[in-house]
């Protein structure tokens, strides 16, 4: 996709204050697109130097909300159709704040923030214009079946330490799994989600797309994130072309770690180059 293409993409962005979603769409405004944030605490960018410019220029929209209400969520589906263009890309990557106790992990302060967030996003789809290619972050590991392919020293720390997380990315992925045409849920060899994350009567969500109505759909799973620089921007910048930063593919690959700047350079790729090659697959991500 040329940058002339990417002028025309309008991406909506759930979750990107920080982090790869933060990186990602701060890359894809340099490309020319035009992003809608929904943001809990707009003044996350008051001091911003990067997103201030594409602020003033309005290629960068911000709605002030939360993803865990609905309304919230519709109104940020209207801002960012408010130009009469459809939304061509939902990016996805929320987060809550977690505190570590030594007895019980990492908790989140909102423990079903993923799950209950797409519910929303997906319920409030506007329905006069096509749906939205979907891009989601969930993590490597997080189902049996992809914990079972972890590296020996990681599986206590999916486990044990990040039980809570790994509960609700798993109640995320059920339900885009249910909505995509594409993805097969496999409970012998994905589980399911326990009830006090996403009850049992999920499917009967206002609004919910029918199941196997959508298209365009990638489950992305990082391996264990770090705050470690791009390796693919540097090799990039000094035309190591041939050396692959990272690896990605849509078997079970294990893996210790990526940094969540090239999880957030493979994401802007997905979205120029290669969309086409992993549309509704789950793909892993890892050094």
């Amino acid at each position: 996709m040329s940058n002339t293409t990417t002028s025309r993409v309008n991406v909506l962005a759930i979750g990107a204050s920080r982090n790869i979603g933060y990186y990602a769409t701060l890359k894809l405004l340099r490309l020319g697109a035009t992003v809608t944030y929904l943001l809990r605490n707009p003044s996350v960018f008051d001091n911003d130097a990067n997103i201030q410019p594409f602020l003033s220029t309005k290629k960068a929209r911000i709605v002030k909300g939360d993803a865990l209400v609905k309304n919230d969520v519709a109104r940020t589906w209207s801002e960012a159709t408010s130009d009469s263009k459809p939304v061509n890309y939902l990016l996805f990557t929320p987060g809550g704040k977690p505190t570590m106790s030594l007895s019980k992990g990492i908790a989140m302060d909102n423990p079903n923030i993923c799950s209950l967030a797409i519910l929303n996003v997906l319920c409030t789809i506007p329905q006069n214009y096509p749906p939205p290619k979907i891009l989601a972050i969930s993590s490597i590991g997080f189902t049996p079946d992809s914990h079972s392919h972890l590296p020996f020293a990681l599986k206590p720390l999916y486990s044990f330490v990040l039980a809570k997380p790994r509960a609700d990315k798993l109640a995320m992925e059920r339900v885009l799994h249910y909505v995509t045409e594409g993805l097969y849920w496999d409970p012998a060899k994905n589980g399911e989600p326990p009830v006090e994350i996403l009850p049992s009567e999920w499917r009967s969500t206002e609004g919910l797309p029918a199941e196997g109505s959508l298209k365009g759909v990638i489950v992305l799973r990082p391996s264990l994130l770090t705050n470690g620089k791009s390796w693919a921007e540097e090799y990039e910048g000094t035309g190591r072309k041939d050396k692959k930063p990272y690896k990605v593919s849509t078997e079970e690959i294990g893996g210790y770690t990526v940094s969540r700047r090239d999880v957030a350079h493979f994401v802007v790729d997905l979205v120029t180059k290669r969309w086409n090659e992993f549309e509704d697959k789950v793909v892993n991500i890892t050094y």
